[in-house]
């Protein structure tokens, strides 16, 4: 795919009814291993669309939408958090009678990664084959949110994220991507209306607790990547100002030394900013 609009994208995708709420997700079947794509904050599955042909050359691919992100629903009044997303991925799948997958995560993905993670190691249900972490807040006391998310954090996010717009998004946004690979104009206006679809930024201030849930929970969900049995990797742009250098080093000093690529000059959406060098990275780590 040389360009793809959100019409493209979401043109042949599916919907799952879960708990009363339209998810949707893309797939790309085939006889391949499945691949889970996890997307992160505040986006949606349309993270994934620039390496969506090259990761189906090796892999059938399923990729939600959480709830209260992207096409999926965006219900006001509803308890957010990463159990919940790790609910909704995990039915998908068995819905699907999905068993066995490997993990390519992003950001927000990352944690509901971890989640799925530990429930893995309790139980038999299901087996993730491999894992690989792209940027993203694995480590709380490692992690750096900007401006913007402290403020969705603070008592003033319910007034915040009814004051957000496009031009607040968009100056936002881009302060989390490398110097060389900032998005155009179109671009950016693309992920306002991703963002904003079905008034979801009016619910960013309810999403964002998951802050606070990586404090509550952290014991939970580092011991999940550190008592993981498979090959865990991760794949990071260290100019990202939130996950970028420091996760890394500290990665490095609570998990493991190995299988850790850094792509130079790269932000906080490796997939989005360095496509073809992010498939290059995952596909070594596979081997």
């Amino acid at each position: 795919m040389k360009n793809c609009s959100l019409d493209q994208w979401y043109n042949n995708a599916k919907t799952f009814n879960w708990n009363g709420h339209s998810i949707v997700y893309k797939e790309r079947w085939s006889e391949k291993e499945i691949l889970l794509l996890i997307h992160g904050f505040p986006t949606a599955s349309y993270d994934w669309w620039k390496v969506w042909d090259q990761l189906g050359l090796r892999f059938s691919l399923i990729a939600p939408d959480m709830i209260g992100f992207g096409y999926s629903a965006k219900p006001y009044d509803y308890p957010y958090s990463i159990m919940k997303q790790a609910d909704l991925i995990l039915d998908l799948l068995e819905e699907k009678g999905i068993m066995e997958f490997h993990i390519l995560a992003h950001d927000y993905g990352d944690t509901v990664a971890q989640e799925i993670l530990a429930r893995a190691n309790e139980r038999d249900s299901v087996t993730v084959k491999t894992t690989c972490l792209l940027n993203g807040g694995i480590f709380p006391e490692a992690h750096h949110p900007i401006l913007i998310q402290k403020m969705l954090m603070s008592p003033m996010g319910f007034i915040l994220s009814h004051l957000l717009n496009q031009k607040k998004f968009e100056k936002s946004f881009s302060k989390i991507f490398g110097p060389y690979t900032q998005l155009t104009p179109q671009e950016l206006e693309m992920y306002w209306k991703l963002v904003s679809r079905g008034d979801g930024h009016r619910i960013a201030h309810k999403i964002i607790r998951y802050m606070r849930e990586r404090v509550e929970h952290r014991k939970r969900w580092v011991s999940a990547l550190q008592t993981y049995p498979n090959k865990l990797g991760l794949i990071n742009g260290p100019e990202d100002p939130i996950s970028g250098k420091v996760m890394v080093e500290r990665f490095q000093e609570i998990i493991s030394t190995e299988n850790i690529w850094l792509l130079e000059n790269i932000g906080h959406y490796p997939q989005v900013e360095a496509p073809e060098a992010t498939v290059e990275a995952y596909f070594e780590f596979l081997k």
